[in-house]
């Protein structure tokens, strides 16, 4: 690649809540930062308190609004064909300030140029802009294999349904980052059959009661979706990623190489269908609600089942282990 070209690529980012000293609340927000040449472009912005338009808790329409308008599938929001690259972390309101940029196709490369600070239709270059930042010239490729990353393949996204949002928030990111569409909410009242009808999978958290289960389950059944209800383990991100991975996967059970899994008694008994690498990976959560991982297991197994000693102090107490091949994840709470 020519030393013109500037490398793109995202990854999560937050922006923390608080109190603030007059009583008032910051919200905390997750998002998606954009990373140029290796860096978070946020960064080169003087501690500007601000979130990318790819943030984890906007309804699922809007957030993919914002990536086809990042794709140039879309026009642009703004006069002079002008994106927001980061806004208010607390609205979405123009006048709070934005950071915006003209994005634009170039000799099939995509370029993003005239970086400004905007509170109103029109930027102002002269006055506002952000003279030693861009213009970047990114690779078309990699720049839209990034993007798409965000838009998965049709019912490989899943509806989460709880109370700890900021935790939904992450589980959220860390979906989309591994291409697995997710959306939060409080319940499906106002959420359209046809969308419902999108997703492939429910995850409710550990707080959701029994009756918001089952109004979910019911407008899930009254829209004709068929999804897959995930009861979630415990608030420790790679866990319930791994939960949603296995829900989402509808391959009948004789092509999967891993076919099951359990834990009790200090070993963990898996089955395979095929030889394959096995990775056991232990979850434990202490008194102080501090989680501790630890790789128990790595290597390849033929096919059958197999009996896995397991460390007694990986899965005391509160614990769980993810069983991982190509193409296959299984979870399994640890039994007594």
């Amino acid at each position: 690649m020519s030393a013109e070209y500037a490398t793109f690529g995202l990854a999560p980012a937050m922006r923390s809540g608080g109190v603030l000293a007059d009583g008032a609340y910051q919200l905390h927000r997750d998002f998606l930062d954009f990373i140029v040449d290796g860096r978070p472009l946020l960064f080169r912005l003087s501690d500007l308190d601000a979130v990318s338009p790819l943030a984890s808790d906007v309804p699922p329409a809007i957030f993919t609004a914002h990536v086809r308008r990042l794709l140039l599938e879309a026009e642009a929001p703004l006069d002079d064909g002008r994106y927001v690259i980061y806004g208010c972390p607390e609205c979405e309101g123009l006048e709070c300030g934005a950071v915006t940029a003209v994005i634009e196709e170039d000799e099939g490369d995509i370029v993003w140029r005239d970086f400004a600070w905007q509170t109103s239709g029109t930027a102002d270059l002269e006055l506002n802009g952000y003279h030693g930042i861009g213009p970047f010239r990114f690779d078309a490729q990699e720049y839209r294999t990034q993007l798409e990353r965000l838009r998965p393949p049709e019912r490989r996204r899943v509806l989460l349904i709880g109370a700890r949002v900021a935790v939904l928030a992450r589980l959220a990111a860390a979906l989309r980052m591994i291409g697995i569409g997710a959306e939060i909410a409080e319940d499906t009242a106002y959420v359209p059959p046809e969308e419902l009808r999108t997703y492939g999978a429910v995850a409710f958290g550990r707080r959701v009661g029994e009756r918001e289960r089952i109004a979910v389950q019911e407008a899930f059944s009254r829209a004709g979706a068929d999804v897959a209800y995930v009861e979630t383990m415990a608030p420790i991100i790679p866990l319930l990623v791994a939960q949603i991975e296995h829900a989402l996967d509808r391959s009948p059970l004789e092509q999967r190489r891993l076919t099951g899994l359990l834990v009790a008694a200090g070993e963990a008994s898996v089955e395979v269908t095929s030889t394959c690498r096995l990775r056991l990976t232990a979850y434990r959560i202490d008194r102080l609600n501090r989680v501790h991982t630890e790789e128990v297991h790595d290597a390849e197994l033929g096919p059958g089942a197999h009996r896995i000693p397991l460390d007694a102090r990986s899965v005391k107490g509160e614990s769980f282990v993810v069983a991982r091949t190509t193409g296959s994840v299984l979870t399994a709470a640890t039994t007594r």
